[in-house]
């Protein structure tokens, strides 16, 4: 199956909740790579790639913290880059 990427904008209790670290967490453990960064009016951006299965692990893993309430996602699929990691920024 071939790699793809998204950019992710999360909307809802996503700040200060622990997010971007969970996000982290999980996108290392199912070998995804990208980043996530907070945003000045309160949502958070995840660009995420791999194969879309793990990718949609990662969302449900998400979406059952205890702290992070999801309102709504609004995403994009967007062009594979070449990189190794994944970083909170």
């Amino acid at each position: 199956m071939a790699d793809i990427r998204k950019r992710i904008v999360f909307h809802g209790r996503v700040q200060g909740v622990g997010f971007r670290y969970t996000a982290k967490y999980l996108a290392q453990s199912l070998g995804l790579t990208g980043w996530v960064r907070n945003e000045w009016n309160g949502t958070v951006t995840l660009e995420i790639q791999g194969r879309e299965m793990l990718i949609n692990k990662l969302l449900a893993g998400l979406n059952h913290n205890q702290f992070i309430t999801i309102d709504w996602m609004d995403t994009k699929e967007i062009p594979v880059e070449q990189e190794n990691s994944f970083w909170v920024k």
